[in-house]
């Protein structure tokens, strides 16, 4: 098992910025961990209050099959069945929309908030993105009750994870989300991350190309998160790390993060979530 976490600082993380603090932000990467952070870091090198990105690895280590994408064709080869070094926030269970580990997967990222004594956003790709989802939901006040109203008429429905109740109570609600060809969860038991919808600012990115997540899949958590944000980007399955993108998300983030009151500015050097 994996659990480790390595965090990578912006140059801006002196927290110099008009109106701006120093951002914590979770990345929760797919299971071939493609969100590394080099293509990442850039985005936020100007962002004025300066950024620490919070790179956990999964803790479920993965064979081929587990992977979207591998080659069906050969599932009952030896090969297929070898542990590589993709490591998962769950694993899909055959024929199923079933989250098999999914637990250990919301362990492992509520301890990594836990030891960065919180964080102010989430952002994800593909599996990760759909983890940043259920992060955010997690975090919202309230929503322990809307798992617990779902359980007790379906004893199958997933529960309110251990331990987050009282992370709510000290990390509070998130400032935003962002989720890079992420997706939903479609299975019934799932309902309680997103009805009623995520409250939390939320953009979800999509590749108009995207031939790894079906486009209903990521529309899917569009619809299921408040204001609908969503931008599209004329590429596949992956991080756009482009100009244009850049200020899309830059832009976002700066919009959830701006400092409002004299309350929040008096504690401006403060590195701490709010």
């Amino acid at each position: 098992m994996s659990a480790s976490t390595s965090g990578v600082a912006t140059p801006a993380e002196d927290g110099v910025g008009s109106g701006l603090r120093k951002l914590k932000i979770l990345m929760l990467h797919d299971p071939p961990q493609s969100l590394p952070p080099k293509p990442i870091s850039p985005i936020f090198s100007s962002y004025p209050g300066g950024v620490h990105l919070l790179y956990p690895t999964a803790p479920l280590r993965l064979v081929p099959a587990d992977i979207p994408g591998y080659n069906a064709e050969g599932a009952e080869d030896e090969g297929m069945k070898e542990e590589t070094d993709a490591w998962g926030w769950w694993r899909r269970e055959t024929g199923s929309a079933v989250y098999s580990g999914l637990e250990d997967g919301l362990r492992t990222i509520r301890t990594t908030i836990e030891d960065a004594g919180g964080v102010d956003g989430v952002i994800g790709f593909s599996q990760g993105g759909c983890a940043a989802a259920f992060v955010a939901s997690l975090l919202e006040p309230g929503r322990q009750d809307t798992f617990e109203k779902y359980k007790a008429k379906d004893s199958s429905a997933f529960g309110y994870p251990e331990g987050w109740e009282e992370l709510q109570k000290i990390n509070g609600e998130l400032k935003f989300g962002v989720s890079y060809s992420g997706f939903y969860a479609p299975d019934e038991i799932y309902k309680g991350f997103f009805e009623p919808k995520i409250r939390t600012k939320f953009l979800s990115v999509i590749g108009s190309l995207d031939s790894v997540v079906e486009e209903h899949r990521s529309k899917g958590l569009v619809e299921r998160t408040e204001g609908a944000r969503v931008v599209f980007h004329p590429g596949g399955h992956f991080v756009p790390v482009g100009k244009d993108m850049a200020s899309v998300v830059v832009g976002f983030v700066r919009e959830c993060c701006l400092v409002k009151d004299e309350k929040e500015e008096s504690v401006e050097d403060m590195d701490v979530p709010f």
